[in-house]
């Protein structure tokens, strides 16, 4: 299956092929400052699986840290696009607000639960680990 999407402007588009690894929410500190305040709502892919097919994302990676994310976004609206994360190589961890369809996106879990607000409700029955299982 194929899946596409963009930034809010138009400026990036991209697309990517199944298979999709994992659906989570992630309540990590981290996350919630990219979020601007709810879980970070994403879809784990094979990197080899993504392209981008309209403009080149801006970069960010925190210098302060060992082993940092690397974060692609629209230099020019600011949408956050995808993370290369280190604990998992390979992977991208994608926002799933900037696909043009992600009606089909349901959970699988949520993670860093030791960082969920009381504002932040989870499906029923959806597992719940206080970081990653």
């Amino acid at each position: 299956m194929s899946y596409t999407g963009r930034c809010y402007c138009g400026d990036l588009h991209y697309e990517f092929t199944g298979p999709i690894h994992s659906q989570i929410l992630c309540h990590c500190r981290e996350c919630r400052y990219l979020s601007g305040g709810a879980a970070n709502t994403s879809v784990v892919i094979s990197e080899d699986a993504f392209k981008w097919t309209k403009g080149t994302p801006s970069i960010f990676e925190r210098s302060d840290l060992e082993a940092p994310r690397t974060r692609y976004f629209c230099g020019k609206c600011g949408t956050h696009i995808c993370v290369k994360s280190p604990p998992r190589p390979g992977m991208l961890v994608l926002k799933i607000g900037s696909l043009d369809d992600h009606s089909w996106f349901k959970p699988e879990s949520a993670i860093f639960c030791i960082d969920k607000q009381p504002y932040h409700i989870l499906p029923e029955d959806l597992p719940a680990y206080q970081r990653v299982p």
